[in-house]
């Protein structure tokens, strides 16, 4: 069978098979078979390089193959693939636990381990409604959070995902009722306005006696729409919490370890979430691992009351696999000059992606660490842009009105520069979406 004639059969027998995500059963957009991937490059079954500008949705950092990763996973292996968390331990899950609490900001005291960054959402929610519920305020069951939000697809994270333009309104009448705000208007480095504030202080102000939590991304709103907001209001955030005694929730699944040009988006703002939610690059992007980390305040409360215990328990909790190659990732990054890498490709991505401002139909060019985006005034044609951008040796996932790239940290000047040349070729035979 020649290469063509494999990744077309790939092709079909996935069609006949599979389901992808946010896809039909049977997608009229056939997906790229993948042979093996490398450093930045996916290559395709019919021999196609590609770089891969997703970084697989936010999580290869340090790229694909890695020696050092590929060395803790193999020798955990050796010594034990998996083995259940309860009333059980091992080194790899105290070893990182350990890591983890050195790394994220002073305060966070304890690791809860789970599988997906959905559920670290779904686990905060339920430590923050537990908390009141052990502190004898049953009453303060609802979230508050900023429009143009995502925080995963399972039911209690999508309960706090934007409720209009987000991609659950299909489930809004069976979802915990939560509250929402407008999303902060002022970008990144824009000008800070005190009456940015108004909307969130008036609504806590007003309802804060049955308010558990706030719960958002610290400073990039990612699959919601992919903005970046001044850091003042995620400290304005913390003080309002600070005030009305409210948890404040950070899901930094996309934004932590690094991406933003910060270790944590939250260092943006010089603030300490009670709740955080890490996943995605935790390990590096090899096997599916999140954490929900929280400061001793709330686990004190959550065990020395009725009925004492966190009422939660994946089956896989804690893996041993992933917790041996989240550690050497961890290790791996903090031992890089990811800072400098980040602050590198952020100057090759304004400087790439700058031509786009002048295509038409282009609403916006923003970049901040990491992460390039181009909106578009009108939906982008999906299968087109891929297209494209594969012809040029490139791989992204473009949705909505947005064209973005969150290239992993290794890529060089020079992939970037593909990168960004590739987005703004195919945006400039943008058309509205076919499917």
């Amino acid at each position: 069978m020649t290469a063509v004639n494999g990744f077309l059969d790939l092709q079909e027998r996935d069609r006949k098979s599979l389901w992808h995500p946010y896809a039909p059963a049977a997608s009229p957009l056939p997906p790229y078979p993948v042979r093996s991937a490398a450093g930045v490059y996916l290559t395709l079954e019919d021999g196609r390089r590609l770089i891969d500008g997703m970084s697989s949705w936010w999580a290869v950092i340090h790229g694909y193959n890695h020696p050092r990763l590929n060395a803790a996973l193999t020798g955990q292996l050796e010594r034990m693939a998996h083995v259940m968390f309860g009333g059980l331990t091992h080194a790899p899950a105290v070893e990182l636990a350990e890591k983890l609490i050195a790394l994220t900001p002073e305060g966070l005291e304890r690791v809860f381990f789970c599988d997906s960054g959905s559920v670290a959402v779904e686990v905060a929610i339920k430590m923050a409604l537990q908390y009141w519920i052990a502190a004898g305020r049953p009453k303060k069951k609802r979230l508050l959070t900023i429009r143009n939000g995502y925080h995963g697809d399972t039911f209690a994270a999508m309960s706090v995902c934007d409720p209009v333009g987000g991609m659950h309104h299909l489930f809004t009448d069976l979802l915990m009722p939560q509250l929402f705000v407008s999303a902060p208007r002022i970008p990144f480095a824009g000008e800070w306005d005190e009456s940015e504030m108004a909307e969130m202080a008036a609504v806590l102000e007003k309802r804060h006696q049955e308010i558990a939590a706030v719960i958002l991304e610290p400073v990039v709103q990612g699959a919601g729409g992919m903005r970046f907001y001044h850091p003042n209001y995620l400290l304005r955030v913390r003080e309002l919490c600070d005030e009305y005694g409210l948890l404040l929730i950070a899901d930094e699944i996309a934004t932590g370890f690094g991406r933003s040009g910060k270790m944590f988006a939250c260092e943006h703002a010089g603030i300490v979430p009670d709740i955080m939610c890490l996943g995605k690059a935790l390990t590096g992007g090899y096997l599916s691992f999140a954490a929900t980390l929280v400061r001793g305040e709330v686990a004190r409360g959550i065990s020395e009351n009725d009925p004492g215990v966190l009422m939660h328990g994946p089956t896989f909790m804690a893996n041993p696999l992933a917790c041996a190659v989240a550690r050497a990732s961890l290790e791996l990054l903090e031992e890089s000059p990811w800072a400098e890498r980040v602050a590198r490709i952020e100057a090759g991505l304004r400087r790439g992606l700058e031509p786009c401002r002048e295509l038409s139909g282009v609403r916006d060019v923003r970049v901040l660490g990491a992460i390039g985006v181009v909106e578009t005034e009108e939906p982008v044609d999906v299968a087109g842009i891929q297209s494209r951008v594969v012809e040029q040796g490139v791989w992204l996932r473009p949705f909505a009105r947005l064209c973005y790239t969150m290239p992993p940290f290794i890529a060089s000047d020079a992939e970037v520069e593909q990168i960004t040349a590739a987005m703004c070729r195919a945006l400039a035979g943008n058309g509205r979406r076919t499917g």
